[in-house]
């Protein structure tokens, strides 16, 4: 798999100063935890996975969480379980009958509900287990997330490659006179574990729910005091330099909406700069889709530290990894700081004359991007994420864009 594979060759070709690399499940642990993306959950009860994987329904679609926890009933939990085993016994045989090979499926997660429930999958899937890359543990604890930790590590001590994603939505962690202590705690457990640790995911919608909050789609996370309060001790204990995970973006939770309280968040200036009128006209399918809250509250993921995002809704997925990607100007900066760090000189001018950057403080930065464009590719010069999201729209809009 590579990020924007669904574009031309030629498009591909001309979008990129650097392409994103190829990678699979097998791939280093630090590609892994960037290469998630936009990871798409879909409840277990949903029919039929096999076949939408199998004809690559959801385009760009590089990974996803089949959801055993509260994208199902409780009364629903055995009729999931068995159609989670029957969808993965169904990939198997089609890989048998060579309708497809491993490198052909997204990164597959499945979120378990409890660890006796992962004890009852582990029973059930036998061979299965390689198609998956790893377990999301909702409402992570150091109680509850410990004995999941070492089922997994048991699991790979048998030879499997899974990781874990422990999702931070509990009370402890939101309130405020628990917080400090439950996310020190955490990081203590997952340390102990870090190999296996993919990344850490936040539950905004879980910490939204303990208050009676619901974001409307003008509304982002970071808009919510309370959760922005909440996902800045999350940032400041799991990003520090000196021992960090990659942390992903919480769940946009709209994908259509028949009115609008709010004007459009989306600037026009440079859509209008980028693509003369045609970048209005792009504009407004923007807003038609209720994208500009999602482009929004991803750029301040990104502002905050934070890469990639949960998401519900395909028509996310080319957002989300469209604004991650890396622009020609950081990538310059990240590799000249790299380039420098060799104690000659605390401080330079950057290539484009517009900024310092100084050696150690932006060393950890300029890391971070070096890192993220293996996966995401750098854009040529003159392009930015609007051109990937004009290519995709495009794709199935017989107007041209005018260059």
């Amino acid at each position: 798999m590579r990020l924007f594979s669904n574009l031309s060759d030629a498009n591909y070709n001309e979008i990129f100063y650097k392409e994103p690399q190829v990678f699979s499940k097998h791939s280093r642990k630090d590609i892994l935890s960037y290469a998630l993306g936009a990871t798409l959950y879909m409840p277990a009860t949903r029919p039929n996975i096999h076949q939408d994987l199998l004809s690559k329904k959801h385009s760009g679609l590089t990974s996803m969480v089949i959801c055993l926890e509260d994208a199902i009933g409780d009364d629903e939990v055995d009729k999931a379980e068995s159609m989670l085993v029957q969808e993965l016994s169904n990939l198997i045989e089609d890989m048998d009958k060579g309708l497809l090979v491993e490198d052909d499926l997204p990164l597959m997660f499945i979120r378990i509900r409890d660890y006796d429930q992962l004890l009852r999958l582990t029973e059930q899937i036998g061979i299965e287990l390689n198609l998956l890359t790893g377990i999301v543990i909702p409402k992570f604890s150091p109680k509850k997330g410990k004995p999941i930790l070492e089922k997994i590590k048991e699991l790979n001590d048998q030879g499997y490659r899974l990781f874990a994603l422990p999702i931070l939505e509990t009370k402890k962690v939101i309130e405020k006179e628990t917080r400090i202590d439950e996310l020190i705690a955490i990081k203590n457990l997952v340390d102990q574990y870090e190999e296996m640790i993919l990344n850490i995911r936040i539950g905004a919608t879980d910490f939204c729910g303990l208050y009676g909050i619901r974001r409307n789609s003008d509304t982002t996370v970071y808009d919510i005091a309370v959760i922005r309060d909440c996902i800045s001790d999350i940032i400041n204990i799991f990003l520090r330099s000196d021992h960090p995970y990659v942390i992903s973006g919480p769940v946009w939770e709209y994908f259509s909406s028949k009115e609008r309280m709010l004007k459009p968040q989306l600037r026009q200036t440079p859509f209008r700069e980028r693509f003369g009128q045609d970048g209005i006209h792009f504009r407004s399918e923007l807003i038609d889709k209720q994208m500009d809250g999602l482009i929004r509250e991803i750029l301040m993921d990104i502002t905050n530290g934070l890469t990639g995002k949960t998401i519900i809704h395909p028509t996310h997925i080319m957002p989300v990894q469209a604004l991650n990607t890396i622009t020609y100007e950081e990538y310059l900066d990240a590799r000249s700081i790299i380039d420098k760090a060799d104690g000659k000189i605390g401080v330079m001018k950057s290539k484009f004359s517009n900024k310092m950057n100084e050696i150690k403080p932006h060393y950890y930065w300029a890391q971070k991007i070096l890192l993220k464009s293996e996966v995401y590719g750098v854009l040529n010069e003159e392009f930015t994420y609007i051109d990937l999201l004009t290519n995709e729209v495009y794709a199935s809009n017989p107007q041209p864009v005018k260059r």
